[in-house]
């Protein structure tokens, strides 16, 4: 048997995808070829049944270069080849092929082989020799050439293939709804490239050691700028026979769009075959949850365990029995941010497909109560993986197969809780694309993508890389209605005024409908107030307050206010206008403290200018007569001062806006006796209230 392997460093990393399948490294050693390279008889096995064996075992990469030996053997093979890790082969005379293998059906072996290994270059290609060589000999390799074509980003040929496949198979068609979902995939993709809300988006891989060849994905937080990353690495210690490459977990500095300063997570006890990635740390950082595989008898089964804090380190693994079901996976772990849930998934029992998302309370000691499946709305037939929940804004972001999406798997996000969630929605392009999208975050208390992570393998490198998603926020009007406080009726021409806590300002008028609209650009803004004038009526000031948002504009949402009313002025009565930064004098009657008409006026009016002025303050200061002692006039000029507090402060003020002081008989302002003979006048004016309006 003449096995000759040549790979790149790529084709000898491992191809780690977000599924949570794991590509393993081919490994192929002396004592692998004679352990298994010898039939029962002691008859040497062909490249055939080696590259069969692997494919059956799940080792499609390592198979589909078994078959390429078979197809393309090379010419003048004059030494012995070397293996990964310096292991030589064993040369053996070519073999023949199996009788009942034709050359088609090795080269459809190899371009499944290739595509199940997600190697959509090299299974296009081996389809595409398929296709050519006779269609109807292998009609599926068509359908599954237009599937990696989809994935290359080649769509006008992909939906070509797809056509030409279902015209050509008709109603047999072994992979007819599947072609038909394929069609809709791509007529859902150009949806998606031709979305005008695109241009917010910038996504950007993030700069990595070792990201292109060995894969750097599933970034989980810790604290700070600090990440757990799972990536692919050799083990330091290799053995003949088992593949040295294995998911590892680490430690690295996210700043400015790059991981620095990776070291691996040290756990204790780790067997050295097991694979270990896809983690989270509880809320108080004293549990580190992750999953473990391995493959036996070519299934590859995960399970999540669960370390605890010691020191710098983690303690010997423990496995989650709550969470794991023998004979089924369980893995992704995601701790929510107020330490309450367990999020994971699981093909286990009580699935509404293949893989789901579960969730579980999590107990003090780390484990957890028996898990709840997140419900129908959220899972499918299909698989849904990779758990995200941010508690901010009560949202839960998966990856998906199963609902609509640009191929591979997609990022959805669905608000909600428990198993109550609305509608997921596509997180849509340029986030999710025509490949697998998966692991996702983004800090609490943030828009869901303005600065997020996530996973995919959208680039040229052997697998799972991380990026950085920065959207720009929408722009936003602000719309509502100004109306006649008496009649109800839309009042035109009324001048309405908008400001936020910062002091920014927007001015309009409105229409003949008596509605406005303010085009508030792209920010944050906290505080919202608004104040309306218009000749023959009250100024009047309300603080803004949204009673819908319209968020189907992909460029613009549409907030709408509450509606507005300003009252006419009365005829009877003149208005008392106070601008900002005058002093206002209230008068009291002899050993009085309470408000007069005349005084209650001038506070109503000091009361419209802080409402016209929302961070505007007042100063009041209470005075009294020089008649009485000192410490009965200070009691009465406090009451002076209070009453004057206390009506502005029941009108809605807020009370840290309002201070005052008391000063007695100190400071009379007109002499209370003239040539030794008495001035009542004198007195009555130094019975005063003095209220100091300042902006600032």
């Amino acid at each position: 048997m003449n096995i000759i392997l040549s790979f790149s460093q790529k084709q000898l990393d491992a191809k780690a995808k977000g599924t949570g399948r794991f590509l393993i490294l081919l490994f192929v050693c002396a004592g692998w070829i004679s352990s298994h390279g010898q039939s029962k008889k002691g008859e040497t096995k062909t490249s055939i049944q080696l590259a069969d064996q692997y494919f059956a075992a799940g080792e499609y990469y390592t198979a589909a270069n078994l078959y390429e030996q078979y197809l393309n053997p090379p010419k003048n093979q004059k030494s012995v080849n070397q293996f990964p890790l310096n292991v030589k082969a064993k040369r053996t005379p070519a073999a023949k092929p199996n009788a009942n293998a034709s050359r088609s059906d090795i080269l459809y072996k190899q371009a499944e082989s290739y595509r199940l290994a997600n190697y959509w270059q090299q299974a296009a290609s081996c389809y595409k020799k398929c296709i050519d060589k006779d269609v109807s000999e292998n009609p599926g390799a068509l359908y599954w050439y237009a599937v990696c074509e989809r994935s290359l980003g080649h769509y006008d040929s992909a939906a070509q293939s797809l056509n030409q496949y279902l015209n050509f198979t008709g109603n047999i068609s072994q992979y007819k709804d599947d072609a038909q979902k394929e069609l809709q995939t791509l007529s859902y993709i150009q949806q998606q490239l031709a979305r005008p809300d695109s241009v917010l988006v910038k996504t950007k891989k993030i700069d990595a050691p070792g990201s292109f060849e060995k894969g750097v994905f599933a970034l989980s937080h810790v604290s700070g700028n600090q990440f757990l990353i799972s990536s692919t690495q050799p083990d330091s210690a290799q053995v003949n026979g088992i593949n040295p490459y294995h998911s590892r977990l680490f430690y690295g500095e996210l700043t400015n769009g790059s991981l620095q300063g990776m070291v691996p997570v040290s756990v204790a006890s780790t067997d050295a075959v097991i694979n270990q990635g896809a983690s989270a740390i509880s809320a108080d950082g004293n549990y580190l949850y992750f999953t473990q595989w391995k493959k036996e008898n070519g299934q590859t089964v995960s399970s999540i365990y669960y370390s605890v804090k010691e020191g710098k380190s983690w303690s010997k693994p423990a496995a989650l029995s709550s969470v794991n079901f023998r004979g089924y996976s369980s893995k992704q772990p995601f701790c929510t941010s107020d330490g309450k849930y367990l999020f994971f998934a699981s093909d286990r029992p009580g699935s509404w497909g293949k893989f789901d998302i579960w969730y579980a309370a999590l107990k003090k000691d780390g484990t957890t109560d028996d898990p709840v499946n997140a419900g129908a709305e959220i899972n499918t037939r299909d698989d849904e993986q990779a758990p995200f929940y941010q508690n901010s804004s009560n949202t839960l972001v998966f990856s998906s197969n199963g609902h609509a999406g640009m191929g591979g798997y997609d990022l959805f996000s669905a608000k909600g809780s428990g198993t109550n969630w609305q509608t997921p929605e596509n997180l849509g392009y340029p986030v999710n694309s025509s490949r697998d999208d998966i692991y996702f975050f983004a800090a609490e208390k943030t828009p869901l993508l303005a600065n997020a992570i996530f996973s995919s393998d959208r680039g040229q490198g052997c697998c799972l890389e991380s990026y950085n998603i920065v959207k720009t926020a929408k722009n936003k009007k602000l719309t509502g209605m100004v109306r006649d406080c008496q009649d109800n009726g839309p009042l035109a021409d009324a001048q309405v005024v908008l400001k936020d806590g910062s002091g920014k300002s927007w001015k309009v008028t409105t229409n003949a409908d008596g509605k406005y609209m303010f085009d508030i650009g792209n920010g944050t803004y906290e505080n919202l107030s608004l104040t309306i004038s218009k000749d023959l009526y009250l100024d009047s000031a309300a603080v803004s307050k949204i009673q819908n948002v319209d968020e189907s504009d992909l460029l613009i949402d549409k907030l709408t206010n509450s509606d507005l009313c300003i009252a006419k002025k009365p005829e009877e009565k003149p208005v008392i206008v106070i601008k900002a930064e005058d002093v206002v004098t209230v008068y009291f009657d002899f050993d009085k403290s309470n408000l007069k008409p005349a005084a209650i006026d001038k506070l109503d009016s000091i009361y419209n200018i802080l409402m016209q002025n929302p961070i505007a303050t007042i100063q009041i200061s209470g005075y009294t007569d020089g008649i009485g002692t000192d410490a009965y006039n200070s009691v009465l000029s406090d009451k002076r001062a209070k009453a004057c507090a206390d009506y502005i402060i029941q009108k809605g003020i807020d009370i840290k806006r309002v201070s005052f002081v008391s000063f007695g008989a100190c400071c009379p302002v007109e002499m209370e006796k003239i040539n030794g003979r008495d001035n009542p006048d004198g007195r009555s004016r130094n019975r005063r209230a003095l209220i100091n309006v300042k902006k600032d």
